[in-house]
């Protein structure tokens, strides 16, 4: 399984293509095939995404995990202190953004 993941352009968060547009849930993320340079070729060129490259996953039942931890730690947060990760759901999460 392939993903691709980058950065938010306005925002900078981490953000996963899901087939149809982008998400900061890893969750969401769609399986890219070999697909994934078409897709962060137009997705780059459109300046929707930042820094983009494919990487490697493995579908859990939780949805797509990355199979780098590098890759993983982007994902899911921090792994001293998830406490303080951003929380995509939370409406006020980047609030302080400008």
């Amino acid at each position: 399984m392939k993903l691709v993941t980058g950065n938010d352009l306005k925002t900078g968060d981490v953000i996963w293509w899901t087939g149809t547009g982008w998400s900061r849930h890893v969750e969401e993320a769609g399986d890219v095939g070999e697909d994934g340079a078409a897709i962060l070729s137009a997705e780059e060129d459109a300046r929707r995404v930042n820094a983009g490259y494919i990487i490697e996953a493995v579908a859990t039942s939780e949805g797509p995990r990355p199979a780098h931890i590098k890759d993983r730690v982007r994902a899911l947060g921090p792994t001293v202190r998830p406490d303080l990760t951003l929380k995509p759901a939370d409406p006020t999460a980047g609030s302080w953004i400008i």
